[in-house]
């Protein structure tokens, strides 16, 4: 018997004819899903471009390895850090001045337009990790688990670990993760690649 979590080659084919930015537009695009991706990036710490990665590869029925992630994961948390952020602050830093400058608000959207430029070359990194791989490095595998909870799945895959979304008296922080998680994951078919 085939060892179920074995990379089945028919829904690899299919992920690489979805690329990865039209399928983050696509979800970003849903009811509920840029808040609930706002508040995963501003709450939980969490790179929402990891975060479509993974909705990505589940809707296709498909995980990333966890040894094989780690050193991919921490060269898209640089670029994150030393691109995205930076503009994303920058971004953000002009707002209160582009209230009374038109000229202010044309370079906060130039800003804006530059964020987007490098939060869609980081996607186009994390796809092309999968797609390019070797062929004797696995990188991704059938999902493990049959899991009807998607939210959990993702919370596992993203390594939201020691959170029980229960805050401790006072604590708003992790209040709104599991519903953002859950948010993603009632967008997501999970076997729409593997049919």
């Amino acid at each position: 018997m085939r060892n179920s979590t074995a990379l089945d080659s028919t829904r690899l084919q299919r992920l690489q004819q979805a690329p990865l930015w039209d399928f983050a537009l696509a979800l970003y695009a849903k009811p509920g899903v840029e808040a609930a991706c706002l508040t995963l990036q501003d709450d939980a710490g969490l790179d929402i471009c990891e975060v479509l990665f993974h909705c990505w590869l589940y809707s296709f029925g498909l995980e990333a390895l966890p040894a094989a992630l780690e050193p991919e994961r921490e060269q898209r948390r640089l670029w994150q850090c030393d691109v995205t952020e930076v503009l994303r602050g920058l971004r953000r830093d002009l707002k209160v001045s582009a209230v009374s400058s038109e000229s202010i608000t044309a370079l906060r959207e130039t800003v804006k337009q530059a964020e987007l430029m490098a939060e869609r070359e980081n996607l186009q990194r994390w796809q092309s990790w999968v797609i390019t791989a070797p062929l004797h490095e696995q990188r991704v595998a059938n999902i493990a688990e049959k899991t009807l909870d998607a939210a959990q799945w993702l919370r596992k895959q993203l390594l939201i670990v020691e959170i029980d979304f229960k805050p401790a008296a006072g604590e708003k922080r992790h209040t709104a993760l599991l519903p953002a998680l859950q948010t993603l994951a009632c967008q997501l078919d999970p076997l729409q690649g593997a049919r």
